[in-house]
């Protein structure tokens, strides 16, 4: 009879590991997505260049000699340790977006680029040299673009984005997903505007997140993933606790072997 229940009790804890937890799963619901809503979740997302931000600015034209004044000789500035920056932008002459927004860019000196779009700068660049050289092309591109995620992820780290745009799900991929303990309704986002910080909290687990005005992130964004109920309910046994588990398991063990001796003496004396 108790070898049964045995068997039963193992078949229950066997189904019941099989089951995928709800909260693990990503984008629930998302097969019941209309087309109609896909294409209210449509957004687009240009990044705006901001203080601190360093820029790469290359001017172009048919003749490479008439740009050469706005074009300085790469003295090799790599920021310390962006480890996973594109090779190709570490020869890169950059400029600096001071706090006023500012660039000093050669022969047109102080130029304001902050709040403006990558495609917004070059046209601004452009308008502007376009008096020295009327075939200029002018190409900004922002070569600093970090973005931070930290708690329960295979990989914590800061990452360069070459591109200047990423998704919270991009991060998450890049930091080789979230672990089996992470809370994935409950994602913290904290971000930078102008010296003021502004948090959000993400789900990850509704696939409403790609409409939400936080799906791509900004230069300097830092994401945390807290852990679950279940990895925050066992780091709460203490070591005390630990420790009376411990000698209680000790005791019954001796209880037991106790009992086995004096059933196994009394079989003998009965025999």
């Amino acid at each position: 009879m108790k070898s049964k229940a045995g068997w039963m009790l193992c078949i229950i804890l066997l189904a019941g590991s099989c089951r995928v937890p709800k909260d693990v799963t990503y984008f629930q619901g998302i097969d019941k997505i209309s087309r109609q809503q896909w294409e209210a979740m449509k957004q687009t997302y240009n990044t705006t260049i901001c203080a601190d931000d360093m820029l790469s600015i290359n001017v172009s034209s048919q003749d490479p000699t008439v740009v050469a004044p706005f074009n300085p000789p790469a003295y090799g500035y790599y920021p310390q340790g962006e480890k996973n920056m594109d090779q190709s932008v570490q020869n890169i002459y950059s400029y600096l977006v001071d706090q006023e927004g500012n660039i000093n860019f050669p022969l047109l000196g102080q130029v304001h680029l902050a709040d403006l779009t990558m495609h917004e700068a070059n046209r601004k660049l452009q308008s502007l040299i376009v008096t020295y050289v009327p075939d200029a092309l002018v190409n900004v591109q922002i070569i600093n673009y970090k973005v931070g995620i930290f708690g329960e992820v295979a990989r914590t780290n800061m990452y360069t984005i070459p591109n200047s745009r990423i998704s919270i799900l991009d991060l998450i991929a890049m930091a080789g997903d979230l672990t089996i303990n992470a809370n994935r309704k409950n994602i913290l986002l904290i971000r930078d505007n102008e010296g003021v910080k502004e948090h959000v909290r993400l789900d990850i687990t509704d696939p409403n997140i790609m409409a939400s005005p936080y799906y791509y992130l900004k230069q300097n964004d830092m994401v945390y993933v807290e852990p679950n109920r279940a990895k925050i309910k066992n780091a709460n046994f203490s070591s005390a606790q630990q420790y009376t588990l411990t000698i209680v398991s000790t005791i019954m063990t001796g209880v037991n072997v106790i009992s086995t001796i004096i059933l196994a003496i009394t079989s003998q004396a009965s025999k």
